[in-house]
């Protein structure tokens, strides 16, 4: 589905990101590249990219972010057995890229620097892991912005499905009912207790009607706490147990496991799936939350098009 870009500034009021104009955004600074890859480097592929992470399922009705979003993330899918697979022309991609975010960043009082990529993601697959490109922000509007890369052709939902598989992998290092709760920083925490917002957000249609009905007071109190803050050390670690103890993250992973298994894939061993099946979908899980996660943008779109319209920034 594709969303237009209407006319509006990325930072309309109160320092807060409109998300709809991140996303779409992230669109054009995707097919910029790959604009710059063929007429510059006689390289030709095509390139799907969005915004990651699921905060503008909580946005207003205009997409504005409800809270200060200081971490801006992407999910960029590259096509595998191409030009891009020597070092050489993934340096030109690299470099384009972070040049293309400074630039267009730029213009909405945000200045990158510093960027760095290479590092192979955790819980990826192992023959052609996920790789992050990650740029800070001189001017501190923001902490960063980072970039994953994918590599095989997928739509912009299919993709977040696929990935919800490895950040579950992430939130069981510290919601493993089996160990000991982790003492960590209250940063830390705060982030994990998004991701799993986040996920929870992401996947509540393919979520068990047992598993909702137990998660979703548990999930309410989680993301009120979340809108106003969370700035007690007490609060953040009462959630951080209520989350652990209520076992959630499981929950989270029988919703991909089952339709998974069903096709001969293990969620729990994604790392060794083959280089086929990066960024594969069930169908079963795609005609769930496929409506789900575009149903925000649409929302966006048509409460935009109702504003009066202001110049392009």
């Amino acid at each position: 589905m594709q969303y237009k870009i209407l006319p509006g500034h990325l930072y309309p009021k109160d320092n807060r990101i409109n998300l709809y104009y991140f996303h779409n955004l992230l669109k054009v600074i995707g097919e910029s590249v790959a604009l710059q890859l063929s007429q510059q480097h006689k390289i030709s592929v095509p390139i799907t990219t969005g915004m990651w992470g699921g905060s503008y399922m909580v946005a207003q009705d205009d997409g504005q972010a409800k809270t200060n979003v200081v971490r801006l993330y992407s999910i960029v899918n590259l096509p595998q057995n191409n030009s891009l697979n020597k070092a050489e022309n993934f340096e030109c991609l690299m470099e384009i890229y972070q040049h293309t975010l400074h630039t267009t960043f730029k213009r909405y009082g945000l200045n990158l620097v510093d960027p760095r990529w290479g590092e192979a993601i955790p819980y990826s697959n192992r023959e052609l892991p996920t790789t992050a490109l990650q740029m800070w922000d001189k001017n501190k509007k923001i902490n960063f912005v980072r970039a994953f890369f994918v590599w095989n052709e997928a739509t912009w939902e299919e993709s977040i499905i696929y990935d919800m598989i490895r950040n579950i992998k992430v939130l069981k290092e510290l919601l493993n009912i089996n160990t000991r709760p982790q003492k960590k920083e209250n940063s830390e925490l705060k982030f994990l207790l998004q991701d799993v917002l986040i996920t929870y957000f992401t996947l509540h249609a393919a979520l068990t009607a047992d598993f909702v009905e137990h998660a979703e007071p548990i999930i309410k109190e989680l993301f009120s706490k979340f809108i106003k803050g969370m700035h007690s050390e007490e609060i953040i670690e009462e959630q951080y147990h209520k989350v652990y103890s209520n076992a959630l993250v499981y929950g989270f992973e029988e919703a991909l496991q089952i339709p998974y298994k069903k096709k001969g894939l293990d969620v729990q061993n994604v790392e060794d799936w083959p280089v086929d099946k990066i960024n594969y979908v069930p169908n079963e899980l795609k005609e769930k939350l496929v409506p789900a996660l575009q149903a925000p943008w649409q929302k966006f779109h048509a409460n935009l098009q109702k504003k009066p319209q202001v110049t392009n920034h």
